[in-house]
């Protein structure tokens, strides 16, 4: 009779779910960043929305993929900068990766980044002086904020609303994840971020790692002064951007610790890196053409990313040549020049399913800019990698992957054809490097939920709780001294001086009461004998 009813009783069940899901959907206000940022993002708001809640996000009118709206409601503001203005600072930016190479905070602070920063940080400027966008925002009653801190303008629209944050990021520049979050992060084994150093460091490094620490403190408030100096404005009080870290709700981090090296998290801190992998799906003809036409080698697929567009002649010469040497067809995403020396064997496409190539059984390798995206799609995949780093994180994801025998990193500055080709040869030939990638995403993949789930449960509940008071750490509360207990080591020693300068007192009145009296006594019998 069981088996008669339940046919019944679906349609009822779907019902009451839908009508569940919609009772508790909320809005959510999103402040994105531009840029490959918000591929991940776009995922977790898609989802979102596929739940039935309503989506607002604001972006800047000049962008490079934002304007691409989904199915939610997008408000824009004007800027004070062209699509030319940034496209140029950009092409600075990424020129001179090509050129020299700066590590630590000294990469930011004065390097050839900080004009494109500077028009990141103007953002926030022009977005308050839409009042029309402003009063908008403050009559709409969002449950959250869903923001990208790297232009940080989320960070202060969450202040100025009074709403909770939910922060989604791969990491934060200085120490500012820290100290938002007040997680310790001693720099004896924490590596300090673009130094491309591990958790097992030389004393050497160590020192390197301190006086970077130290480094950060001092120098990455003149890097953000130009948003602390907004936010102030904005805000009507003075605003550090501790403050603006200090209200996030939840971090969620594009990372895991397959990845990254074990460190301690606080229980804000979720780690939902990987989200962008997802199974393959069938190529085009045109790429399952090269593959086929591949033969018993395979295909390598090449890819330094969406936001890198030319490379220098001399290299991208370098590299052509490089790739003839292999006998595996080589699928190299590059919108630059034809190299004049291109061998047969690779053929240059302006788009390719990357993580759909890269999940075929004939793929044999992955060169990548060690981005988080494809680093994440060659662990997914279980391609061995060749890590050509530019900028950002990439160094340090770079350093990871080759600290864990799953590739080889290349200095672009440096490296020849035959480095390139020689590493091509050895994560192809060694088996080794394919164990080791295997291994890390088989350990990757073992997880109760997914990343992309993870995320999504934990903006929603933030929305449904208005935030996550109870995962603040105290430590907000306390000073410096307080934090680091120098107040109460303070008080211990002083009763501690205070007790040994009572019993050096107490002793020495002793001795002088002893000694001292059959010494006087000794004294007045020498005197009678006399």
């Amino acid at each position: 009779m069981a088996p008669a009813v339940l046919p019944g009783l679906l349609p009822v069940c779907a019902c009451l779910l839908l009508a569940s899901g919609s009772a508790q959907a909320g809005k959510l206000l999103v402040v994105p960043m531009d840029g490959s940022h918000w591929l991940s993002m776009r995922s977790v708001v898609e989802k979102l929305i596929h739940r039935g809640h309503e989506v607002v996000t604001v972006v800047p009118e000049v962008s490079w993929q934002l304007g691409s709206a989904l199915n939610f409601t997008v408000k824009t503001y004007s800027t004070s900068h062209s699509l030319e203005d940034l496209d140029r600072e950009f092409k600075v930016f990424i020129d001179t990766q090509w050129k020299k190479k700066e590590e630590g905070i000294f990469a930011l602070v004065g390097g050839p980044s900080y004009g494109f920063f500077q028009l990141i940080f103007s953002h926030c400027r022009s977005l308050f002086n839409d009042k029309e966008l402003v009063e908008f925002l403050k009559e709409s009653s969002f449950d959250a904020v869903f923001l990208d801190p790297f232009d940080m303008c989320g960070l202060i629209v969450a202040k100025y609303l009074a709403l909770p944050s939910v922060l989604f990021s791969r990491g934060v520049f200085c120490h500012y994840l820290e100290e938002g979050a007040q997680c310790p992060a001693p720099p004896s084994y924490v590596p300090r971020g673009l130094l491309s150093l591990t958790d097992a460091m030389t004393f050497q490094e160590r020192v390197w790692n301190y006086i970077s620490h130290l480094a950060e403190r001092m120098f990455c408030p003149l890097f953000y002064k130009p948003v602390s100096e907004a936010a102030s404005e904005i805000l009507q009080t003075p605003v550090t951007v501790s403050d603006l870290f200090r209200q996030v709700s939840i971090w969620l981090l594009r990372s895991d610790f397959v990845l990254e090296f074990p460190k301690p998290v606080m229980p804000n801190m979720v780690y939902v890196g990987g989200m962008n992998c997802h199974q393959g799906k069938p190529l085009p003809k045109e790429f399952e053409a090269y593959i086929n036409a591949s033969g018993e080698h395979g295909i390598v697929v090449f890819s330094l990313g969406s936001m890198v567009a030319e490379i220098p002649e001399k290299k991208a010469m370098a590299i052509a040549e490089a790739l003839g040497q292999i006998p595996q067809t080589v699928l190299w995403r590059y919108t630059g020049s034809r190299p004049s020396n291109l061998a047969n064997n690779t053929i240059l496409v302006k788009w390719l399913p990357q993580n759909d190539l890269l999940g075929h059984p004939k793929t044999r390798a992955f060169i990548t800019h060690s981005g988080s995206h494809g680093i994440y799609e060659g662990i997914c995949n279980g391609v061995p990698m060749v890590m050509m780093p530019l900028f950002g994180d990439q160094m340090d994801n770079a350093k990871r992957m080759e600290t864990r025998g799953a590739g080889v990193t290349l200095n672009v500055l440096e490296m020849t054809s035959d480095d390139l080709a020689n590493a091509l040869k050895a994560v192809i030939n060694d088996k080794s490097y394919k164990e080791n990638i295997m291994r890390l995403s088989s350990l990757h993949k073992d997880r109760p939920i997914e990343p992309l789930d993870l995320a999504v449960f934990w903006v929603e509940y933030v929305m449904r709780h208005k935030g996550a008071p109870h995962l603040r750490p105290a430590a907000h509360d306390l000073t410096w001294y307080q934090y680091h207990s120098l107040d109460v080591i303070g008080f211990l020693l002083a009763i501690v001086l205070t007790v040994a300068f009572l019993i050096f007192k107490c002793c020495a009145f002793g001795c002088r009461k002893c000694f001292g009296k059959k010494g006087r006594v000794k004294k007045s019998h020498k005197t009678k004998a006399h």
